[in-house]
């Protein structure tokens, strides 16, 4: 199987779609050296966002092993993510870097 989506990172809950796909295509891609795969629910398009398991409301969508922002609706497995149900969220970036010894 011709790999068609990445995984960035082993803890994303979506991966990327580098071609058009279509609803009931095949999405693969590799975990870690893993060959996985998904069918797609919907259309994807180029370089969109297909969710790997069921993303609850208000839940966070991985990418990079880091959240893009929280969902607007539920997004089933197989299902576009898009910004029509992904929303961003402010983060406290200082809060989040590593503090230097002194």
């Amino acid at each position: 199987m011709k790999v068609n989506a990445l995984m960035m990172d082993d803890k994303d809950n979506v991966v990327t779609c580098v071609a058009d796909i279509a609803a009931g295509e095949t999405v693969v891609y590799k975990k870690n050296n893993e060959v996985c795969t998904i069918t797609a629910k919907e259309d994807i398009p180029y370089c969109h966002k297909i969710a790997l398991t069921d993303i609850a409301e208000n839940d966070e969508i991985i990418k990079y092993g880091e959240s893009l922002g929280r969902t607007s609706e539920a997004i089933p497995a197989g299902h576009w993510v898009s910004h029509n149900n992904l929303f961003s969220v402010p983060r406290d970036y200082d809060s989040e870097m590593i503090k230097e010894e002194k």
